[in-house]
Order: C-alpha cells, then sequence, then structure tokens
C-alpha cells in the first residue's frame, strides 16, 4: 500500500479492482464513503459480482473473470488516444512505458469489450471520468491477485496510476487490501520461502549479515542445511506444500527438494482448509508423519485429515492474550498490549516455538540476538531485535518505546494525514516504513518527492542496475525528493560511493565503522549522513513499466487455465509449463490444453468473503451470534441458470470442478451474479462433499456452524511469480442433488 485508507479521504476518484471493502473491510471503508461525501469523489468498481461495493458505486463494470489486464489496457489505450497521460512524469520517472503504449495499440474498445464482457461504452465512461478525476487512487485485493497472472495484475495497476501520474501523490497511489490483521507484518518479517526478514534475498551475503545480526555462528547455521547450496534454494510455498507430501503418487507434478518428500507439517495461525485444493490438502495430511495444529480454536486441517496418529492440537493464546507490534496495511507499526494472561492450559505462540527449539536444539541461537541471552524481555527485545537489523524496508526506527508511545497517544494523530499533533509532532501515526532512524517520521506516501527525506520523502528504489539496453534508470535533473544535495537521480548508498552522492568527506573513524552497503550497516552511519543531506538511501530512479527478468517483461493478458472462453485460448494461451517452481513442477498451457474444459464446466466460479466471517472462519463459526447470521454454506446462483438446471430456491445443489471434486450447497438465488457464474464464501468447512465431519470434532469443541469448504473445488492453477493460486478464475459444473 503506497498511500493510506485515511488518505483516501483526499482523493477525487477511487478505482476498485476485485476487491469488497464494505464487506471486508468495513471499518476502513469509511474514509471511500468520506471522499464521496467530502470531495464527491467517485466511486468505480471493477468486479465479477455485484457486492455491496458496487451498491456504493458510480459506476460499475460486471468484468469475466481473469480479464483485468485488458480492462486496464482498454483504459490505457483510451487514455493515451486522446493525450490524458501525464506526459511529463512520464518522462521524469518511469522506464518503458513506450512498450507498454504499444501494447494498448493491440486492445481497441471491441476487442476489450468481447474478452471482458463489459460493454465499449461503459469502458469509455469508466475511463474519461477516472482519468479526468485527479487525484485518483487505486484499490485491489485478492480478486486481482489471485490468478495465473496474478503478477501481472498488480503490476499492470501501477502502470495505470504511472500513466496518469497518480503515484507519489496524497490521494493517489495503490492500496492493496491485505486479507487480516498483520498480514503485512508477517510478510515484512519473513513469512516466505524465498527471503530472510525485510526481503533480504537468500544470497550468502544475507545470510551472513543475519548470522552476525544474530549473533550465531554462520557456518553452524549453514550446516542447518543439507548442503550449502540449499541456503539459497526457494522452498515450498503455502499454497503447495502438499505437493511435496504427494509427490510419488500417480498424477502428482513432481518435486525437487533433495529426494525426499515432507514428513511433517508444524501450523501456527493458519487456517488450512483457507489453502485451495482442500482435497490435495487431505491426502497430504493423510500421509503426513506428523501434523501439528497450534490455534485457539480447533484447526480444521485436524478434522478433515483420517490420520489416527500423531496428530496433535495445542491451544495458543489469542491475541488478547498476547503483546508486541502488528504491521497495518498501509505500512504502519502499532503496538498490541497484552489484555488478559493466557487461560487454561493455551500458550502465546512465542512460547510455544521456544518450547520446540529447546527440544530440536537450537534455543539459545534463536535467543541469542535479543541482545540480553537467557535475561531478554518478550516482546520488547525481540522488536527491538528486529529494528536493529531489517533495514531494507526502514525499521531502524521502529523501537518498542516509540511505537508504544504512538498506541499510547493515536488520538494524537489526523485520520487523513496520519500527522502528528502536540507532543506527536514531526511524526506519522505507526511510523509507516520506511522509518529510516529513531528521529526519523515515517513515511505516510511511497515515491513523493515534493517531501524532503527527512519528513518522508523520497523516489522511486533504485535496485535494477544503473541503466537497460543503454537507457539510463536513473531521473533526470528535476525530479529528486526536495531538499537534498541531489536534484536528480543517483543509485543506492554504499560505503564506496557516498562521498561521491552526497558530497561529504568521511572520517577515518567514520569508514572504520561503516558497512558495505546501507543494508547491512549495523552502524547506520550511512542512513543517518543520507538523511543529514536529504538523500534516500535506496537511490532515486525511475520505476519499472518494463521487468525484463519476468516471462512477460510487460504484462500480457493470458487467458485462465479454466477458460470460459476456449475461442480466445488459442490468441491469449498461457505459460509453458515450468519445472521446479518453488520446488514444484507447475503445469500451465499443458493443463490449459488439456481438454476443452468449458464444454464440461461451462460457469464461472467466484468466491469470496462475508462480512461476519474471516478467512477459515473457524473462530466466526464458534460464536453463535456470527454463526446465526450465515448458518450454512450456500452458493448465490442466477435464478434464470438455476432454472436451466432444475434448482428451486433453497434447494440442495452439488458444484462440480475440473479436478472430480464437489461440494454440496444450499442454492441462494441473487441476481449479484449473472447467469454465466456462481458466487460461494469461502469461510466454511466440516463437511467434506457431502460427508459431514462432525463426529470428529473433540467434545465441546464443535462450531455453530460447519459446510462444505470452497476450496475443495478451487481449479488447479499458480501465479508464474509467486504460485499464489487460481482461486478467482476456475470453472465449475453444477447440478441438482
Amino acid at each position: 500500500m503506497t498511500n493510506s485508507l485515511g488518505d483516501i479521504q483526499n482523493s477525487n476518484a477511487i478505482i476498485i479492482f476485485g476487491a469488497n471493502p464494505a464487506v471486508n473491510h468495513p471499518v476502513g471503508f469509511q474514509h471511500f464513503l468520506k471522499a464521496k461525501e467530502r470531495n464527491n469523489a467517485k466511486i468505480i468498481v471493477i468486479d465479477p459480482r455485484f457486492t455491496k461495493t458496487a451498491a456504493k458505486a458510480d459506476l460499475y463494470a460486471q468484468i469475466r473473470p481473469g480479464t483485468d489486464i485488458p480492462f486496464m489496457y482498454g483504459m490505457l489505450n483510451i487514455i493515451f488516444e486522446n493525450g490524458w497521460h501525464d506526459k511529463n512524469f512520464i518522462n521524469d520517472r518511469v522506464y518503458g512505458m513506450e512498450d507498454i503504449m504499444a501494447e494498448a495499440k493491440n486492445w481497441p474498445i471491441e476487442r476489450v469489450a468481447d474478452v471482458t464482457g463489459v460493454k465499449a461504452d461503459l469502458i469509455v465512461q469508466i475511463t474519461k471520468l477516472y482519468a479526468s478525476a485527479k487525484p485518483g487512487t487505486l484499490v485491489w485485493a485478492m480478486g486481482l491477485t489471485q490468478h495465473t497472472i496474478g503478477t501481472s495484475n498488480t503490476r499492470m495497476a501501477p502502470i495505470l496510476q504511472l500513466a496518469l501520474g497518480n503515484m507519489g501523490v496524497a490521494g493517489g497511489g495503490t492500496n492493496i487490501l491485505r486479507g487480516h490483521d498483520n498480514v503485512q507484518g508477517a510478510t515484512d518479517f519473513g513469512c516466505l520461502s524465498d527471503s530472510l526478514p525485510g526481503y533480504y534475498g537468500l544470497a550468502e551475503g544475507s545470510w551472513k549479515y543475519f548470522a552476525s545480526s544474530w549473533g550465531v555462528d554462520f557456518d553452524w547455521l549453514q550446516g542447518r542445511f543439507k548442503d550449502p547450496s540449499w541456503m539459497g534454494k526457494n522452498g515450498f510455498t503455502l499454497a503447495r506444500w502438499w505437493a511435496g507430501v504427494l509427490a510419488g503418487n500417480e498424477g502428482e507434478d513432481a518435486i525437487h527438494n533433495a529426494g525426499t518428500n515432507l514428513k511433517a507439517l508444524f501450523v501456527m495461525g493458519n487456517g488450512i482448509t483457507s489453502t485451495a485444493q482442500t482435497k490435495k490438502v487431505k491426502e497430504a495430511l493423510d500421509k503426513l508423519d506428523l501434523a501439528v495444529f497450534c490455534d485457539p480454536f480447533v484447526n480444521e486441517g485436524a478434522i478433515i485429515t483420517d490420520k489416527q496418529n500423531d496428530v496433535y492440537i495445542l491451544p495458543a493464546a489469542t491475541q488478547f492474550e498476547t503483546a508486541g507490534s502488528v504491521t497495518a496495511t498501509n505500512r504502519s507499526g502499532q503496538w498490541r498490549y497484552e489484555v488478559i494472561k493466557p487461560m487454561y492450559e493455551s500458550k502465546p505462540d512465542q512460547e510455544i516455538m521456544f518450547e520446540l527449539a529447546k527440544r530440536l536444539g537450537f534455543y539459545e541461537q534463536l535467543i541469542a540476538g535479543m541482545g540480553k541471552g537467557k535475561d531478554f524481555v518478550w516482546p520488547e527485545d525481540a522488536t527491538n531485535e528486529i529494528s536493529r537489523v531489517i533495514k531494507t524496508i526502514g525499521l531502524t526506527g521502529w523501537t518498542a518505546d516509540r511505537l508504544k508511545k504512538h498506541t499510547d497517544n493515536w488520538h494524537m494523530f489526523d485520520e487523513i494525514s496520519l500527522a502528528g499533533y502536540g507532543e506527536m509532532t514531526g511524526e506519522y501515526y505507526g511510523l509507516p516504513w520506511p522509518c529510516w532512524t529513531t528521529k526519523h517520521s515515517g513515511s505516510p506516501n511511497l515515491y513523493d518527492i515534493s517531501k524532503p527525506v527527512k519528513f518522508g520523502g523520497m523516489g522511486f528504489r533504485q535496485n535494477f542496475g544503473l541503466e537497460h539496453e543503454g537507457v539510463s534508470l536513473l531521473t533526470p535533473k528535476g525530479s529528486a525528493p526536495v531538499g537534498g544535495v541531489q536534484d536528480g537521480g543517483y543509485p543506492e548508498i554504499t560505503k564506496e560511493n557516498i562521498e561521491a552522492v552526497l558530497k561529504i568527506t568521511l572520517t577515518e573513524d567514520e569508514k572504520a565503522k561503516m558497512g558495505a552497503n546501507w543494508k547491512v550497516d549495523k552502524s547506520n552511519l550511512i542512513v543517518e549522513k543520507c538523511l543529514e543531506a536529504g538523500i534516500a538511501p535506496y537511490g532515486n530512479a525511475k520505476a519499472r513499466a518494463k521487468v525484463w527478468t519476468w516471462a512477460d517483461p510487460i504484462p500480457k493478458h493470458r487467458e485462465p487455465l479454466h477458460s470460459p472462453r476456449t475461442d480466445l485460448v488459442k490468441d491469449y494461451p498461457s505459460f509453458a509449463d515450468k519445472k521446479d517452481h518453488w520446488r514444484v513442477d507447475t503445469r500451465y498451457v499443458s493443463e490449459q490444453t488439456k481438454q476443452d474444459w468449458a464444454k464440461d464446466f461451462p460457469i464461472n466460479l467466484v468466491t469470496g468473503r462475508l462480512v461476519n466471517m474471516n478467512g477459515a472462519g473457524v473462530e466466526n463459526r464458534a460464536s453463535k451470534y456470527l454463526a446465526k447470521l450465515t448458518p450454512e454454506m450456500f452458493c448465490d446462483i442466477n435464478p434464470d441458470l438455476a432454472g436451466r438446471y432444475g434448482i428451486r430456491d433453497g434447494a440442495m445443489m452439488w458444484i462440480h470442478s475440473p479436478q472430480g471434486t464437489k461440494i454440496k450447497v444450499k442454492a441462494h438465488y441473487s441476481y449479484s451474479v449473472t447467469p454465466d457464474r456462481v458466487f460461494i464464501p469461502i469461510h466454511f468447512a466440516g463437511v467434506m462433499e457431502g460427508v459431514d465431519l462432525s463426529h470428529k470434532y473433540p467434545d465441546g469443541t464443535l462450531p455453530y456452524a460447519t459446510g462444505e469448504s470452497a476450496n475443495t473445488i478451487t481449479n488447479y492453477g499458480y501465479d508464474i511469480v509467486t504460485q499464489i493460486p487460481e482461486t478467482k478464475g476456475g470453472l465449475c459444473q453444477i447440478s441438482r442433488a
């Protein structure tokens, strides 16, 4: 998220792709409505389903799932043809936009209308409204990301904003709505299998920096791997961990995991039934040697499995029984105080991890980086360790004391700008990263060059070389944060170039203390010198509209693996199959062309959330009040579609997937979906392909509502870069139950 929810109140136009904040972010949605009330801001919603957010929109386009890229190229084609783009912004701060312009010409309005299912005149109306009402913000969520081309979707959206000059300004930017509390924090702190905390890569230099910062021996750390080469390899993803168990079974994708399958699974704070391909998840759980689930409520992974032994459910404490920092969707840190002590036998996550580390023999190494050894104070010393170590995204200013002070004085910050007043003057609420030093204000709007660096200003990051194909990637003169010693582009700062870029002379003592570059400089002198000179330590370059190292250097439309438009698959095929994709061979074009999927599965499957539920829904369904609002799993189905299959309102129906799985749900007539698609919520579990699993819950833990899991029928398909599942662009077939 480049800006913040509060900053949306500065917008004059809000365009929302694949998100339903009225339901999924009902508190945050107030900022959208306030922008509408105060600025007469126009809300535009692009979504396959008429949602509660769409009900508040000035313009709504009911797009076919998986066609966001053609829609945005259609917008860009209109923008470029009419000269509505920001020519100066593109010239000064964007690389590769000419390739986007060329591709946009391939998307005349008639073709866009045919591919997306949105009428041509509506696309023109949306484009003209959005392009003319500046500043405009672009919002998205998982409706944009959960596709085989999800990464391209999430590149296309910022490109649209770059073309209009809507980046780095109040009321603009790309505002990505995270699905859960602290998703941003979990990502920032290394809960991904391709990076260390702070998005440090898996290179040996990064490992050595962390080993040194953690106070552990690098050779010991390297010795934890099968051999040194595995230290730099991506691991399995959450989406496809189960492939690591099932590999070798007939019909399963091959894996690349040092010749062994996964044997054990340890789950903390993840609703396992929220993973796509629930039937595969069940098969993998059944085959494991060990499965452990740590949750305040019974994780339904323990319910769907038929495994009889070595399945453990550990009672974890709730957020009210723990303390520490969480990171909001806008990059702001917030301190969470412990409300009550952990009840009964439940333990906080860290105590469970500490006990496990002791038994595995590396507890001393785990806690060494907290500075006080066995006498550390949790969570303050852990927070300060993070502050001390993670430079890449600028967390140096996030000490426990500063975060606590912001939470204690939350009322002393403006809800729109996040700026503090009184005692908190000069700081933004939650110190949104990058927060370069313990005196830095935080950065409310990324890439804003109208502010000095010490008050949150910065250009685009210089992280991809100084030039490409003979063209400079640095910005020209006049495009730099105000008040700095450089008025144009400059490289990221290292010990070697700092004197030349900052126009200073270092003492020998300063040189001796500095690390090789700002990301591994334990002294933080490089960053401090940069702020004194008005320089962002990560450089100042052009944004990349073209990423030459990826499968599609510029975003291209590719039909979903299971497309309802077989006629378009030839023109817009998926990627070539990819070997060793996060350790798993992954099918793309071979799956797409395996058969005419639309012939047997002609209906688009749309999934999403309900306002009273959350993720896998186990804690919500354990509340009789929340469960009463939606006591059973259902399917929103257009009456015309239901009529063709003889399905009555309120009757039970089967939904079948291309993978041969099925779920039994109650039909709910609704005109929110068109006759070519159905909608199901993602929050249920406890029933598997029509079989009630209620008897499997331990005594006293059965939720007030159970039902089929939507992910039992979500289709095979994974993003070409991140491997996020294609849950928003699948197909299904229906029948009467």
